[in-house]
């Protein structure tokens, strides 16, 4: 039967140590190897926590499948914040722009209840409201009328 590990590790940052070392060394596998394969594999995500699956069977053979990390924190590294408004509606900590969230939602979107980019992006603008950040300058009632009239829908393909 074939041993699961799931982590979440720093991208391009994970080393032998925990969680990585301790739930591989029973296994008698190559700890550095994965390590190596993880860091390569996450290294675009750099600083943030990425979501890791290994997979090690009988014969020990190793599968990695890196997720995404959660979309607040996508959003802090494409504003280079370090975290969101402690009062959302209130104080505002950045503006993204609608690209950017597109960006966002397309590396998340198979993560996502969504089926579509149009709702896809919408729940990324979500997550802006509830980190205060605005998106293209505006507030989450304003750019949610604007997507809904169809403004950006050039953006989507719809």
């Amino acid at each position: 039967m074939a041993e699961v590990i799931k982590v979440l590790v720093p991208g391009g940052q994970a080393n032998p140590g925990p969680p990585l070392g301790p739930a591989l060394g029973p296994l008698g596998v190559n700890i550095k190897q994965i390590v190596d394969e993880v860091n390569e594999k996450t290294k675009t995500f750099n600083g943030m926590q990425v979501p890791v699956k290994i997979t090690v069977d009988e014969q020990k053979n190793v599968s990695v499948e890196v997720g995404t990390p959660p979309t607040s924190a996508l959003i802090m590294q494409e504003l280079a914040i370090s975290k969101g408004s402690g009062t959302p509606s209130v104080d505002f900590v950045g503006d993204l722009s609608m690209d950017a969230a597109v960006k966002i939602a397309k590396m998340k979107i198979n993560n996502m209840l969504s089926t579509t980019l149009k709702n896809a992006v919408k729940e990324v603008i979500g997550t802006c409201g509830s980190m205060g950040v605005t998106v293209e300058g505006k507030r989450l009632k304003e750019i949610f009328r604007d997507i809904d009239e169809g403004m950006y829908d050039d953006i989507f393909g719809d």
